[in-house]
């Protein structure tokens, strides 16, 4: 009995008992006992997300809400109320095994609501319970059906592969599931170290392969830049010429360089040392005195 219908009792109750004290004819007093039993039995309300399946007689006669509906004594009955609002149930599965025979220990989450409350109130008997053991079915058909791999790096597709497989058998019974949602996939410890061994193994390879890419790329920059020097020396002299201003930079720095590199940026110095070259290359070399000439003493130049 709701709010409503127990006012329309009392009310109707109240009303018997004032005409049977104030003596009014008997049968009025029947007649608004009667009224104040049939509408406090008849009128029902059903919240917004509520719809109630009513029988007549046994069989189906209507699915009333939200508001306010009545039924006729005796011969209906509300045969189940429906809560319409989206539900979430938790189920596992626990030593299920992968494709590639891991034991694995999976949670999960499904929301789900009542799309036909008729087909939810006939064709089955309890709903909210069916709707769990299906969904523990399903994730552990889709563990079976599915590398370790897949399950921890492909979590949505896992997600909608098992929403499509919940929805799809439960689908006649009047609910839909809105969303599936895996929690938790839990694997042995041992395997747990293996995998972490694997994956440290794997960054270091990578590593390794990405240094090793580094080092080709560096040299064979500095293979271009040599090529570029040996094509034009001004380059190079500029380039160590900028090396010493970086150097310099620090306060307090104090720059060893050999002559010969101070030289080597001076163009002035090198086109000088270059002609030096040149003349000495150029000059005769001194003649050879000869096998039988004597050299004259001191006494026989007087």
């Amino acid at each position: 009995m709701n709010a409503v219908s127990a006012l329309i009792f009392i009310v109707f109750i109240g009303s018997a008992v004032l005409s049977y004290l104030a003596q009014l004819p008997l049968a009025l007093t029947i007649i608004l006992a009667l009224i104040g039993i049939f509408l406090g039995y008849s009128v029902k309300m059903a919240q917004q997300w509520e719809r109630a399946v009513i029988l007549r007689l046994g069989k189906l006669h209507a699915v009333r809400g939200p508001g306010l509906f009545i039924l006729v004594p005796i011969f209906d009955q509300i045969a189940v109320w429906i809560d319409q609002r989206i539900r979430t149930s938790e189920f596992s599965a626990e030593q299920a095994l992968t494709k590639d025979t891991v034991p694995v220990n999976v949670d999960a989450i499904v929301f789900w609501m009542v799309h036909d409350p008729e087909s939810a109130a006939l064709k089955i008997a309890d709903y909210n319970s069916a709707v769990q053991r299906m969904a523990q079915t399903s994730l552990r058909e889709m563990i079976g059906s599915s590398p370790l791999s897949a399950l921890l790096s492909e979590r949505k597709e896992a997600d909608a592969a098992l929403k499509q497989a919940i929805g799809t058998k439960i689908a006649e019974w009047g609910v839909t599931v809105n969303s599936v949602e895996i929690r938790d996939v839990a694997i042995p410890a041992n395997l747990q170290d293996a995998m972490s061994r694997q994956a440290q193994a794997e960054r270091e390879r990578q590593a390794r392969v990405i240094l090793g890419q580094a080092e080709e790329d560096v040299a064979q920059k500095f293979v271009n830049a040599a090529k570029l020097y040996a094509q034009s020396p001004e380059a190079l002299q500029l380039r160590a010429m900028n090396i010493i201003y970086e150097t310099s930079k620090e306060r307090g720095a104090t720059i060893l360089m050999p002559t010969s590199m101070v030289d080597a940026m001076n163009p002035g110095a090198a086109a000088f040392a270059l002609n030096m070259a040149r003349n000495d290359s150029a000059r005769p070399a001194p003649a050879a005195p000869a096998s039988g000439t004597s050299v004259p003493s001191a006494g026989n130049r007087s």
